[in-house]
């Protein structure tokens, strides 16, 4: 055993006392270690839940013959954070939990490792550290929030919380409104009910083969949600026996599946900044045309929050991500052939599946759209490209050409469109808050809600440097790469510039002529950094741009 290291022989005696001290008794240590990954705080509706998470697990592994030892990950609520100076620290604890769980899992030399994530940037910050530690690893989440309901019955979430701020600022929504949102948004722990970015890595997790079926989709207060903790618990145990590790699992067909699945399921664009890093940690680059090329072939299947009017728990009963993977497989869009977690194939696993809701999740002869959730778009503002997600974009906006309504930050911008200073037509345009200029790369939430709640989601777009939440819906383009701060093309941008989007055709083009752009290009002085000490700077200094998944360099 990988473990044999600190509990084996005369050298490790001194190892083997301080396990002894922790209360770990002789039957114990001669068993496999598994190291029990637990993101619990108290902060995060998404993680309240993840130590009745951890203790199942732990009950899976003992019964499989290990000795679980859990520890734990940090995770920040981007709900929370989101409109101020705490969404500069959102991102970057993707590499501060990677990191981290490195460091725990090679220091103790754990045989196996069960991951328990939720929310944004933990789930693929773990996956990161699976692919480096390369040890058997398999991962259960704490499940998607229940939808919850308004007075008059309908449904809400989230992401219509943020429009009620935007419906208020209107005029259209008074505070007692905003209020009943408050209350019922968010009625239970988990992930946030719709198809946000946290909902997004936890299924693609089942598409990659790092979870167990159901584990993107089982809500958070579902007894299921116990019992497959307890599942991957036991089968660490026999991923440990057949050494089975990440690397075996996350190959390069792999994330070619998990993209073709984020496609179908309309993911939030964050996952084009997570899946090339995870695929950075194991080996193998990730192209933005690569993403392109995908979409063009698979068909959009789901419509959640915020793109339309069904939650998790309505995919959850429609058959999960299993079931979507079936309808892909009639296609021959998914391989097959590929080793999982459960140490079946991709085939095996979904023996007998089969589509329980084709309401929620169209049949292929019936999709939202030919083509996929998102598009990666490219032109002389995004040379090295942009991504927008335009399952959430209304069609009048798929093609859209207006004047620049240009912002240095997102403050700046959301106090404009709260004072009614965005007009129907207008392109907002919101500039270093990329993953250098933030430094942090914030996502637009706010702006991007305002926008939605005031009316003006099927007139005006916004482009940013920066990047966007799962819940945020409309022509919001983000990523555009190179950013300002690097120098891109977006810092070249003034008021009144007409810029066209052309999301069929995958173009963005500012309409300025080269000379012009090149004198401004010769004025143009890099702005101080926003911040120039702790982590921050150091993460501005290091963070590549976000065609590349905004990977430490």
């Amino acid at each position: 055993m990988r473990s044999d290291v600190i509990k084996r022989g005369m050298p490790a005696a001194p190892n083997r006392s301080l396990l002894y001290a922790l209360g770990y008794t002789k039957e114990e240590l001669e068993r496999p270690l598994i190291g029990v990954v637990c993101s619990y705080n108290e902060i995060v509706p998404g993680h309240m839940n993840l130590d009745k998470i951890a203790e199942a697990v732990k009950a899976g592994v003992r019964a499989a013959g290990g000795t679980p030892v859990e520890f734990p990950a940090i995770a920040v609520c981007d709900g929370i954070a989101m409109g101020h100076v705490g969404m500069k620290y959102s991102l970057v604890t993707r590499e501060l939990i990677a990191d981290s769980t490195e460091a725990m899992a090679m220091a103790h030399q754990f045989d196996g490792l069960v991951m328990i994530p939720n929310c944004d940037k933990n789930v693929p910050g773990l996956l990161m550290a699976a692919a480096r530690v390369n040890i058997p690893t398999i991962f259960v989440s704490g499940g998607p929030m229940l939808t919850g309901t308004l007075n008059d019955g309908r449904r809400t979430c989230v992401s219509h919380m943020f429009e009620a701020v935007g419906a208020y600022y209107a005029g259209k929504l008074d505070e007692a409104g905003v209020e009943e949102y408050e209350y019922n948004a968010c009625p239970t722990c988990g992930s946030c009910s719709g198809m946000y970015t946290a909902n997004s890595m936890n299924c693609l997790t089942e598409a990659i083969g790092m979870a167990l079926r159901g584990n993107g989709t089982i809500p958070a207060v579902y007894s299921a949600r116990l019992r497959l903790a307890k599942h991957a618990g036991m089968k660490i145990m026999e991923l440990v026996e057949r050494d089975i590790k990440p690397r075996d699992i996350m190959t390069e067909a792999a994330f070619h599946n998990a993209e073709t699945v984020d496609m179908a399921l309309g993911c939030s664009t964050n996952t084009m900044l997570h899946l090339p890093a995870i695929a950075h940690e194991c080996g193998i680059e990730l192209s933005f045309d690569m993403s392109n090329e995908i979409s063009e072939k698979t068909p959009n299947l789901c419509h959640l929050a915020p793109a339309g009017f069904t939650y998790m728990e309505d995919l959850e009963r429609a058959g999960g991500v299993y079931a979507v993977m079936a309808e892909l497989c009639k296609a021959n869009l998914l391989d097959t052939s590929l080793l999982t977690c459960t140490g079946r194939t991709v085939a095996e696993n979904l023996e007998g599946v089969v589509n329980r809701n084709p309401e929620v999740i169209r049949p292929l002869e019936n999709p939202y759209s030919r083509t996929g959730g998102i598009a990666v778009l490219r032109g002389n503002i995004a040379p090295d490209g942009c991504v927008v997600k335009q399952a959430a974009v209304a069609p009048e906006m798929m093609v859209h050409t207006g004047p620049a309504r240009v912002f240095d930050g997102e403050d700046e911008a959301i106090a404009a469109i709260y004072d009614g200073k965005i007009r129907k037509g207008d392109v907002v345009v919101i500039r270093y808050e990329g993953p250098r200029g933030g430094p942090g790369m914030r996502e637009m939430l706010n702006p991007t809600s305002a926008i939605a709640g005031m009316g003006l989601d099927k007139d005006v777009a916004l482009i940013t440097d920066g990047r966007f939440s799962g819940a945020t819906r409309g022509a919001s383009i983000g990523h555009v790469s190179p950013e300002a701060a690097s120098g891109g093309p977006i810092g070249l941008v003034e008021e009144g510039d007409i810029l066209s989007i052309d999301i069929p055709n995958h173009t963005i083009t500012l309409q300025v002529d080269e000379e012009t752009l090149a004198a401004r290009r010769a004025r143009w002085v890099c702005p101080e950094p926003r911040v120039k000490t702790g982590y921050l700077a150091r993460y501005a200094k290091q963070v590549s741009s976000a065609d590349r998944g905004a990977v430490l360099e």
